[in-house]
């Protein structure tokens, strides 16, 4: 039998990885004193009540929910499929789309290996890459807080396993645009696998600005994240999925967490999903909101990149924090990202008034 000295011991031994992990910082929820109203514009959620038919799905599956879901997730997936006119068999899904990236990330990068994104870019990437154990190279956005693909392209090595392309990028709002999306593909190793994240697709209304799906069909080494959290209004259920051809979508479900997706969300994506008119109808007016608030921040003087997503971008630098203070002081949360700038979600309009009065103040 082996003796332990436990002298000196304060507990289990943990990954020393976890000391420099930086922490994921979700949005502040509104908190406006003397009873006035206050908004959350902190992260990127839809303003607007589940879709029709949604709740009531919900409702009906919360009454066996004593049971485990569906693991394959097959009504959801039959209806990705059909939707995209993609192989059942590249689909994979996942607790959002980030729970799906960081299976990517669990599946392709280890010690040793190097993960490339722009930055900045979503927040969850490097926190997910150091937890892989991989190592992330970081290329700085371009002056116009667009992606620089060529820099990315030139920072590709031998050890290089996965790309992120947040598009549009969260939190400029920028995309890139097909020709140059095509070019950085081609220059990319078919041993590279790409990742098209396309979180905010739905609100994209520049025509040059491609649909990943599109890309991915020839090319074995590019995948596309989605979800349901921002346009569709489910951000609170947890569920997106990836579309990769059947290698990748197949190491996808072998690194999953089993049961992930709960039925609850995915009855609610199904119906979702059929609910495309009411969709489209509340993205057009999220979409049209945003046109109004950049014009009105451009005519306030500030200078606001072209927006694909459902948020506008202020890089504020030093004023970054003073800016998020005096908007919380007001009664309306937005997203700091210190020393860089704040995100602002595109909300209700009585949000969206409170912030450009606040802003205007601010200039």
């Amino acid at each position: 039998m082996t003796t332990h000295d436990n002298a000196g011991r304060t507990g289990p031994r943990l990954r020393g990885v976890l000391d420099t992990l930086p922490a994921y910082k979700p949005g502040k929820p509104a908190a406006a004193g003397s009873g006035a109203p206050s908004y959350k514009l902190s992260s990127n959620e839809n303003p607007y009540p589940p879709l029709p038919g949604v709740l009531e799905q919900v409702t009906a599956a919360a009454g066996s929910f004593n049971r485990y879901p569906d693991m394959a997730c097959s009504a959801l997936t039959a209806e990705l499929a059909e939707r995209f006119g993609v192989p059942q068999e590249h689909i994979a899904t996942g607790t959002g789309s980030v729970g799906v990236a960081q299976s990517l990330l669990q599946a392709t990068a280890g010690p040793g290996d190097e993960v490339v994104y722009a930055w900045r870019s979503f927040e969850a990437y490097p926190i997910i890459t150091q937890i892989s154990g991989a190592t992330s190279v970081q290329v700085p956005l371009l002056p116009d807080e667009s992606h620089d693909l060529d820099a990315m392209a030139a920072a590709v090595t031998d050890r290089t396993r996965l790309i992120f392309v947040c598009n549009p990028n969260n939190p400029t709002g920028t995309a890139v645009r097909r020709d140059a999306l095509v070019r950085f593909l081609d220059r990319v190793p078919s041993d590279v696998l790409v990742v098209l994240d396309e979180a905010y697709k739905e609100f994209v209304r520049d025509e040059e600005i491609p649909d990943g799906v599109e890309l991915y069909r020839d090319r074995p080494n590019v995948a596309v994240l989605r979800t349901f959290s921002k346009a569709y209004g489910l951000a609170g259920l947890r569920v997106g999925f990836a579309i990769a051809h059947e290698p990748v979508a197949e190491a996808l479900r072998k690194t999953a967490v089993p049961f992930g997706v709960s039925q609850l969300a995915q009855d609610a994506a199904v119906a979702s999903l059929r609910a495309e008119d009411a969709l489209l109808e509340r993205v057009e007016a999220l979409v049209g909101e945003r046109t109004r608030v950049a014009g009105a921040l451009t005519a306030q003087g500030w200078t606001v990149p072209d927006t694909q997503a459902n948020f506008v971008w202020l890089r504020l630098g030093a004023r970054t924090l003073e800016f998020a203070e005096a908007c919380a002081a007001a009664g309306v949360t937005v997203r700091p990202f210190a020393g860089e700038g704040v995100r602002v979600t595109i909300g209700e309009k009585e949000a969206n008034d409170l912030f450009l009065e606040v802003a205007a103040g601010l200039v």
